[in-house]
């Protein structure tokens, strides 16, 4: 498996984009799963729901299966939240993953940047980020910088920018 990111300020348009990019890389044959970072607590299902209710009353991890999909939900329950590599290691093999978010991880990134959010880019103080996608220029970035719309240049991006997951792996084992 291969993996890049999509890094940016909420409100940057990361989802848009990449429910715009999954469909392109598609076309192309390549198999992508995601993995999106949250930063509040969410819940998948509702309460009266079978899942909700089992998870109420104190289990550690919930799988709902039906004939259309299946998704196992894990409880921390005051643990520490899991670390990207570990999370990576749990999704079954595709040629590619795009993370949204985790902008803080030692993984290549793709910024995605709009200049109405105004905040400051991320790039200049963030040696893993390859490429940014945005609505403004920035002459000085030292790297390739495309159009938020051009969905075919941002999809030749991540592929040529997206490293095997055992190079991240062994980026987060050297630092920690």
């Amino acid at each position: 498996m291969r993996v890049i990111g999509l890094a940016g300020w909420s409100g940057a348009g990361k989802t848009t984009l990449l429910t715009r990019l999954i469909p392109e890389l598609a076309r192309r044959g390549v198999s992508v799963s995601t993995v999106k970072h949250a930063h509040h607590g969410f819940d998948l299902d509702r309460p009266g729901k079978d899942s909700f209710e089992h998870r109420q009353a104190g289990a550690h991890e919930v799988l709902i299966s039906s004939e259309r999909r299946w998704a196992l939900m894990h409880e921390l329950r005051g643990a520490p939240e899991a670390h990207l590599p570990d999370l990576l290691l749990r999704l079954s093999p595709v040629d590619l993953v795009i993370i949204e978010g985790f902008k803080r991880e030692p993984h290549l990134k793709i910024e995605v940047h709009r200049a109405a959010n105004a905040k400051p880019p991320l790039h200049p103080g963030d040696p893993m980020i390859v490429a940014i996608a945005s609505d403004s220029a920035f002459p000085q970035a030292g790297r390739p910088v495309v159009d938020l719309d051009d969905i075919a240049a941002i999809a030749e991006i991540v592929l040529a920018g997206a490293e095997p997951l055992t190079a991240i792996l062994a980026r987060v084992q050297q630092q920690g």
